[in-house]
């Protein structure tokens, strides 16, 4: 599978020719754009107006934002890219703009919590059904399309198991009904590692707040695809109000220039420490899709050019355990986050699934032992080091 290399990330959406000859994009930090007179004002109206990377207003386009929208749109080898605060504002508008009353969405049971929380509570409220099937359960999911659905949705890889679903026939089951569309959040794979779009998949999501921009230092989300499907999304993100301030679209732009260096490492890394930790005897289980014995390697390895940075695992005596383990590291930092330059570590059970009761965490998977560790950009050695005397804490 063709995946972006370091020169598409490095000139990805720049201009030959920069305002004030500037090597990197402006950041063009305004509001509201004026008129030099009624017939501008009229082209603008008409859209004939030749800047296509500004509006009248401020939440209606932007030109530092077109330009990470440009960027991502070549990342992803899509059509169209739009650009949002965060990644949950690129999810929810993207969803809210496929859907309405009386309809129905099918998603996978395994993925970030506040998407799966606005699909049972949120859309529930405007009229919009749902049904929740296994990850990657690709039967389930057929079998749950109805005349009234309009959405299917899920993540690969996904939070925190890393589970994958294949692309291509996700794509294929929802093509076979004519009304239904299909969107995939890729945040944890990042355009170098998988491109959902080559394999059929409509529109496809990023948290840039992750690899994408890869610094810790700012939130960001990108809905990607064909021009017709992102035009609606772009104009009800207008409505909305989800729109990414340009400065934070240039920290976006930044970060995307190191994205294929920055995420080849942490492959390396990632795979290194998932290696080590599989088959270590303080170790229960390992979930990381580069692994042969991760249930879904297959399909990881055919749709994937590398597995990511971030490895979960259960440790052997429950909670306590875990948290042994991650009070006794000295490298990565506690945080929920993943795919920046530092590396992060969380106990789920404390950080993420803290609201849920055992037992309810126990349906989704979330064990009392699981540590989810995001690799950065540091030395792999002694991330190795470090987390081979963390784990002799237990």
């Amino acid at each position: 599978m063709k995946t972006p290399s370091s020169t598409d990330a490095v000139h990805a959406g720049e201009a030959r020719a920069e305002p004030y000859d500037a090597i990197s994009t402006p950041i063009v930090q305004t509001s509201t754009y004026t008129f030099a007179n009624t017939a501008e004002l009229e082209q603008y109206a008409t859209g004939t107006h030749p800047r296509e990377d500004r509006g009248e207003y401020g939440r209606y386009g932007n030109p530092t934002c077109r330009a990470a929208e440009r960027a991502m749109a070549l990342l992803e080898g899509t059509e169209e890219s739009a650009i949002f605060a965060s990644g949950m504002a690129a999810v929810t508008t993207a969803i809210l703009a496929l859907t309405k009353a009386g309809q129905h969405v099918v998603s996978f049971n395994d993925g970030y919590r506040q998407t799966r929380q606005f699909i049972t509570t949120v859309l529930a409220r405007f009229g919009v059904e749902h049904t929740l099937v296994a990850a990657g359960d690709l039967g389930a999911l057929a079998a749950a399309i109805r005349p009234a659905t309009r959405l299917v949705l899920g993540e690969s890889p996904t939070n925190p198991h890393l589970s994958c679903v294949d692309l291509a026939q996700l794509a294929a089951i929802a093509k076979a009904h004519r009304n239904v569309k299909t969107m995939i959040d890729a945040t944890f794979a990042s355009p170098v590692n998988c491109r959902p779009a080559a394999f059929g998949i409509d529109l496809v999501v990023q948290s840039a707040t992750k690899y994408v921009a890869g610094h810790n230092d700012v939130l960001a989300g990108f809905v990607s695809g064909p021009s017709g499907l992102v035009s609606v999304v772009r104009e009800l993100r207008g409505v909305l109000g989800g729109v990414c301030d340009p400065h934070a679209a240039w920290l976006v732009s930044r970060g995307m220039r190191t994205l294929k260096l920055r995420v080849d490492k942490q492959n390396a890394t990632g795979l290194a420490l998932a290696r080590f930790l599989d088959g270590h005897p303080k170790v229960a289980r390992v979930f990381y899709p580069g692994l042969p014995s991760h249930p879904d390697h297959a399909i990881a390895t055919h749709q994937m050019a590398g597995f990511g940075g971030v490895v979960t695992f259960e440790c052997h005596g429950g909670l306590a355990a875990a948290r042994a383990v991650v009070d006794a590291l000295r490298i990565p930092r506690i945080a929920p986050s993943f795919g920046g330059v530092e590396a992060l570590v969380e106990p789920p059970v404390l950080m993420s699934y803290y609201e849920l009761t055992p037992e309810e965490r126990a349906q989704i998977g979330i064990e009392e032992g699981l540590v989810r560790y995001s690799a950065g950009i540091e030395d792999e050695g002694e991330l190795l080091a470090d987390l081979a005397r963390a784990l002799e804490k237990i």
